[in-house]
């Protein structure tokens, strides 16, 4: 599926990454997704949000950044948590256009490889079953080590 022969990720691949763990439906598919991103290298982790959007924007931003601490894809410092909370505010702004007075709900996947870190947020859009589907992808550079 990616390519990492020892040398490192691309932000393509990164971000692809981002987004195939934000697209899966369960957690299980959730889980063997990671274990599959882990054995190329590639750490990642998800999670569900929902609600009203713009209510919903600071919450959908700190899940993101909890998670990331949380599953070791950024350490617990302001330079992990601003290259997190950066990267899924851009994301959200490349969708807020449709989102903006609707109910949304969605996954948020992020994806690290070395220095370069993606979130993507992958969601619905709409009024009770009438949904249009949105999908917003961000990268952050950061140093190795962080």
């Amino acid at each position: 599926m990616y390519e990492n022969s020892g040398k490192g990720c691309s932000s393509i691949e990164v971000g692809r990454a981002a987004l195939h763990i934000a697209l899966t439906a369960n957690r299980c598919e959730e889980n063997r997704m990671k274990e599959q991103l882990a054995s190329q290298g590639i750490k990642s982790t998800a999670v569900d949000f929902g609600g009203e959007f713009i209510p919903s924007i600071v919450k959908i931003i700190e899940r993101a950044v909890v998670a990331a601490q949380r599953q070791h894809l950024v350490t617990e410092t302001h330079v992990g948590a601003g290259a997190v909370a950066g990267a899924a505010h851009e994301a959200l702004e490349q969708v807020k256009n449709k989102a903006v007075g609707f109910n949304v709900g969605g996954k948020i996947g992020i994806a690290r490889c070395g220095e370069h870190l993606c979130v993507a947020i992958y969601m619905g859009v709409g009024v009770l079953n009438l949904n249009e589907m949105c999908v917003g992808l961000a990268h952050r550079s950061l140093a190795s080590d962080e």
